[in-house]
């Protein structure tokens, strides 16, 4: 099983398969720990969590499939084990600074650092920092250059923020994209939305934008407030409802596209300007109300 299996990632795209693969996983470990009624099984809690400490990601979720005893040492998502793990994968910068400041758990913030924009799936012109959340774009003349998550999504509910670390120039659209949508084209074009594999929001005009169209503005009230540099955008992708939606500042501004295909859909951003930085960071299932 891969990391982000453990995490609720699985392969490339969340989905039944991963939650499969965990259960026959945890039939394994199980049957290896003597279904929990072993010598493991009755190890102290403390014990048992300074054990834990020493395992890799992956063999952690394995590990809460065994018995309820195990289970119930993991489920506390800031103990000594996710703390441990959190500080050996995670880069210094990104616990010190205020990116992940609204993940209030370690195993959150490991749980976001899956989800991540992706330093392979992306265009040349671009690379994830060392932080591993934040994206910068070289300056590169009429380039429009665009990066997706690690993990696209074919079911549930998510949510994860976004927002620009410098000018957005003259196109920043954030939105989702499949894994067929383009991450790079010549010019300045929002190229999110450009096609039919993939839905934006344009933060520069606040417009939205699919197959190559404009499909209204957003959000959809008299003079919208345009996009100021640094404040954080709300993503919720419903692939239930399949829907898509936007909030800022805790204020949910509406649907923005309805009707989503029964795709795996990646959370994606596309840029412009030479030197700016997006970063994005995903919080999970989001709240309602």
């Amino acid at each position: 099983m891969s990391a982000a299996a453990a995490l609720g990632g699985g392969s490339p795209c969340l989905g039944a398969a991963a939650a499969a693969s965990c259960s026959s996983a945890g039939s394994s470990y199980a049957a290896a720990a003597g279904g929990g009624a072993g010598v493991a099984g009755r190890l102290p809690a403390r014990v048992l969590e300074h054990i834990f400490c020493y395992l890799e990601l992956s063999d952690l979720m394995r590990c809460s499939l065994v018995c309820w005893h195990w289970n119930n040492i993991l489920a506390d998502e800031n103990s000594e084990v996710w703390r441990s793990l959190c500080n050996r994968s995670l880069s210094d910068e990104a616990l010190r600074s205020d990116v992940l400041c609204n993940l209030p758990t370690y195993k959150g913030k490991l749980k976001s650092y899956q989800h991540a924009l992706s330093s392979h799936d992306c265009s040349r012109n671009v690379y994830v920092k060392k932080n591993g959340f934040t994206l910068h774009r070289n300056p590169i003349a009429q380039s429009t250059d665009g990066a997706r998550g690690k993990i696209g999504f074919t079911e549930g509910r998510h949510a994860w923020e976004i927002w620009w670390e410098g000018p957005l120039g003259t196109v920043a659209v954030i939105g989702i994209a499949t894994k067929r949508a383009a991450m790079q084209c010549q010019g300045y074009v929002a190229l999110l939305g450009s096609d039919d594999q993939s839905w934006g929001w344009n933060l520069v005009d606040n417009n939205l934008l699919h197959n190559g169209e404009v499909n209204g503005n957003f959000p959809q009230c008299n003079n919208a407030p345009k996009y100021q540099i640094g404040e954080r955008i709300r993503v919720i992708l419903d692939m239930d409802d399949k829907t898509l939606a936007f909030e800022r500042g805790f204020e949910f501004l509406g649907v923005a596209f309805r009707g989503l295909p029964k795709v795996c859909l990646f959370p994606a951003v596309s840029a412009v300007y030479g030197n700016t930085e997006v970063t994005m960071v995903y919080l999970g299932k989001p709240l309602d109300g």
